[in-house]
């Protein structure tokens, strides 16, 4: 109960800057020549973003990016050199996460047929400035291994 307590008086303050990240990441990602589309509702791209809108005064910092097509070598050689983002499915902590997922084994109600991979973010609290140049680092391996 206590660390519950402890946690809440600084809630609102975490989550807006999940937001804030997260929104940030996601502009940046939405200009990179290596991703097809940012999966984020609370971008005005997002073909829901009216619902956003309307529904919701927030966003949290838990979104998707799908990749062009790559190579299983050149996703790895992009994602196991981060820095700062850990490898998890966990969302709401500190520390910014990725993980890539395939929703085309798992998918029942649509069929997935995105060619590139997906993968999912969460922005922590970490500087935007320094998540970003992680990611852009992983982008030129990403490059370099593609070919």
């Amino acid at each position: 109960v206590y660390l519950v307590l402890r946690g809440i008086r600084t809630l609102s303050v975490r989550l807006a800057r999940h937001m804030e990240t997260g929104l940030t990441l996601a502009r940046w990602l939405e200009a990179r020549p290596e991703v097809e589309r940012v999966i984020h509702p609370a971008l005005p791209s997002h073909p829901d973003h009216a619902i956003w809108k309307r529904d919701f005064t927030g966003a949290s910092g838990l979104f998707s990016i799908e990749l062009k097509p790559c190579s299983e070598t050149a996703l790895a050689a992009f994602l196991d050199k981060l820095e700062l983002f850990g490898m998890g499915y966990s969302w709401g902590g500190f520390e910014s996460l990725i993980i890539p997922q395939y929703p085309a084994k798992i998918r029942t109600a649509t069929e997935w047929t995105a060619p590139g991979p997906l993968l999912r973010l969460h922005a922590g609290l970490e500087d935007p400035d320094d998540l970003i140049a992680d990611l852009d680092a992983g982008f030129a391996r990403l490059r370099d291994t593609n070919g």
